[in-house]
């Protein structure tokens, strides 16, 4: 991973969603656009990161309507960001520092540029391996 950037890695193209979209809006959102994971703003702030994992997880697991839950109501609310010309090391050792597998990529202004997953790390270190693997059959990583 040496001499790789979290910005030589990251996914550049980012969704956004209010944190008033329903669950199952979110969800027909991400499997139409084939990914993991939204951010969600709530006005013109970022609220924080929607992960396919969160749904199952907060949601489903707790029997939620759909159609009636809103998405800022299950998310957390920590938005963890990085640094675009961060190292791709310094981006794992922050992952595994506050045990997340995405992080949120921003400019020297701290903008929003793009998202950087493990998978997306995995797969610039050794695509061969297994999490690189598992990274290129699911969604956004």
């Amino acid at each position: 991973m040496t001499g790789y950037r979290v910005s030589d890695v990251m996914t550049k193209q980012v969704v956004y969603l209010s944190a008033e979209t329903t669950l199952d809006e979110a969800a027909r959102v991400m499997k139409e656009a084939d990914i993991g994971d939204v951010v969600v703003t709530d006005g013109a702030s970022l609220a924080g990161l929607l992960t396919d994992r969160d749904i199952v997880v907060r949601a489903v697991a707790e029997r939620s309507d759909p159609s009636a839950t809103t998405i800022g109501s299950i998310i957390t609310r920590e938005v963890v960001m990085i640094e675009q010309h961060s190292t791709a090391g310094e981006a794992v050792a922050l992952m595994r520092e506050r045990n997340i597998r995405r992080v949120l990529v921003c400019d020297n202004e701290r903008k929003l540029v793009g998202i950087v997953s493990l998978g997306d790390l995995a797969m610039q270190l050794d695509p061969s391996s297994a999490l690189a693997d598992i990274s290129e059959a699911s969604p956004n990583n």
